[in-house]
C-alpha cells in the first residue's frame, strides 16, 4: 500500500500537486496539519483517499482532530502536527507518547524539516514541507510503502 505522507503546506499546494501526478498509483494521502484548507483543494483535484489532523496554524479548524491513530497492513500509525510534542527540540515527547499509544510509526511535521528514524521498534517519520523547507532541505514529501516491509522515504524535489 502506497501512502503519500504531508505536512506544512500553508496554503500552496501547487508544486506537491504536480508531484503527486507524477507518482501515479497512490492508496492513501496523509496531511500532517497547517492548512486544513488545502486539504480541501486537495479532496477536490485528485481522487484519493485523504486523511489528516491540524497544525498549529489551523486555529480556526475545530472540525479537525489534533491527533488520529490509523491502522494500515497491521501498521498501527499516529498521525499529529508535532507541536504539541516540541518536535522542533527531538522527538523525546513523541516518543513516551507513541510508546504510551502502542504505535509502530509515528507521522508528524511541525518543523519542516525532514527526518527518518527508528528507535525503540517505532518509525519517526517527518516529511519536511513541500512549500516552506528549513534547516538548508529543499522541498520535501514523504512516501511510506507498506506491504510485508514498511519502507520510508522522503522525497526532494524542484518545483
Amino acid at each position: 500500500m502506497k501512502l503519500i505522507v504531508l505536512s506544512d503546506t500553508h496554503g500552496n499546494i501547487t508544486p506537491i500537486l504536480r508531484e503527486i501526478n507524477k507518482i501515479g498509483n497512490v492508496d492513501l494521502l496523509i496531511h500532517l496539519g497547517d492548512y486544513s484548507k488545502d486539504v480541501d483543494k486537495l479532496r477536490e483535484m485528485l481522487r484519493v483517499d485523504i486523511v489528516n489532523v491540524r497544525g498549529n496554524c489551523d486555529f480556526y479548524d475545530y472540525n479537525t482532530k489534533e491527533e488520529e491513530i490509523i491502522k494500515v497492513k497491521g501498521k498501527k500509525i499516529l498521525l499529529t502536527h508535532g507541536h504539541r510534542y516540541n518536535v522542533k527540540f527531538g522527538v523525546n515527547n513523541l516518543y513516551y507518547r507513541s510508546k504510551e499509544l502502542g504505535v509502530d510509526i509515528a507521522l508528524f511535521g511541525h518543523s519542516h524539516v525532514p527526518m527518518l528514524l527508528e528507535h525503540d521498534s517505532i518509525l519517526f517519520f517527518n516529511p519536511g514541507s513541500p512549500t516552506y523547507p528549513r534547516g538548508g532541505n529543499g522541498r520535501s514529501y514523504g512516501i511510506l510503502d507498506i506491504g510485508d516491509e514498511v519502507k520510508p522515504i522522503i522525497c526532494k524535489f524542484n518545483p
